[in-house]
């Protein structure tokens, strides 16, 4: 597939790697990554069991379905949540409930240290399908292998800012990620879109980064360009991820880099996809980065602790919050 000028596919083991990254950041915040050193066999086995999740009876998916409105992990049903609303009023006719279903889990390793109150919620018990004893282990692994691309990713982000390549290592080495499956069921008749409706509204994200294994057949997720006002569709090759910036980072680099729009728009057949998204840790501190500024520019964010960043952005979405 040829390289998109605005959203550029990265090999990790380029010798460039970083300056390529900073260029996407800068533009688009969003890039397509290959070269990502994940095992495949883990990526199948985490890719099938979310198919097999999805393909269970609803009595089945509703047994592991979130507890309470607002509950970070387990099932969401179809119309369970509304992504437009966290940057919008949550008014149904503006922001229609998305047209997905999903299946989340948080971290999957016990904490080593004390959790502060808020930071509890971000480790609630993980809701596996008694139906799908494989899930787990396949899920745990896949969890922990995109995790560790995650740190090495941002390894080399921080080379394209100037960095020391450690220098987010002591503010993710107690991350609070989420890892989710994502099942939109296309133009089925018996799920008709409202007017307005999309698979997921346009939003962007709110953490540090978003490692997404997208649908290698069915397309659906598309980026803004602000400059243009194009949505441009994102279609990677069968075993990339597509990597984007969440506000986490972008107030880090004080908009240096892009947060950027997107949205899955409803796909012509059913489609899927795995995202896993990156938090830092719950206490760290989100702050402008000192060459992050030009002479003379002020940061255009107060610093704010990143687990209630994160929590402010999640109740927003939540249908009945």
């Amino acid at each position: 597939m040829p390289d998109h000028p605005y959203i550029p596919t990265v090999d990790l083991g380029w010798p460039d790697a970083s300056a390529r990254i900073d260029e996407a950041c800068r533009r688009s915040g969003f890039f397509i990554v290959v070269g990502h050193g994940v095992d495949p066999s883990i990526i199948d086995a985490a890719w099938s069991n979310a198919r097999a999740f999805f393909d269970l009876p609803i009595d089945d998916r509703m047994a592991v379905a979130m507890p309470y409105s607002g509950y970070p992990y387990g099932y969401s049903p179809l119309a369970g949540e509304r992504l437009a609303a966290s940057l919008a009023p949550a008014d149904p006719h503006v922001t229609p409930p998305d047209l997905k279903e999903s299946f989340a889990v948080g971290p999957v390793v016990p904490p080593g240290h004390r959790l502060s109150p808020g930071e509890s919620f971000a480790w609630s018990a993980n809701l596996w399908p008694a139906t799908l004893p494989d899930m787990r282990c396949a899920w745990e692994q896949y969890y922990l292998a995109v995790a560790d691309l995650a740190a090495r990713l941002l390894a080399t982000m921080a080379d394209g800012l100037g960095l020391q390549s450690g220098w987010f290592a002591p503010l993710i080495d107690r991350h609070t990620s989420a890892l989710r499956a994502l099942n939109y069921p296309g133009r089925d008749p018996a799920y008709r879109a409202s007017a307005g409706q999309l698979g997921a509204g346009a939003h962007s994200d709110y953490g540090t980064i978003t490692i997404l294994l997208a649908d290698p057949v069915e397309p659906g997720l598309e980026v803004f360009e602000r400059s243009t006002g194009m949505w441009h569709p994102v279609e990677p090759a069968a075993g990339a991820f597509v990597v984007n910036l969440g506000d986490a980072l972008a107030r880090w680099t004080n908009d240096r880099w892009a947060s950027t729009l997107h949205r899955v728009r409803v796909p012509d057949r059913r489609r899927q996809s795995i995202a896993f998204f990156h938090n830092a840790n719950w206490d760290a501190v989100i702050e402008c980065l000192p060459n992050c500024l030009d002479p003379g520019e002020a940061p255009r964010y107060a610093p704010m602790e990143a687990g209630p960043h994160l929590m402010s952005k999640f109740t927003a979405t939540v249908i009945g919050s």
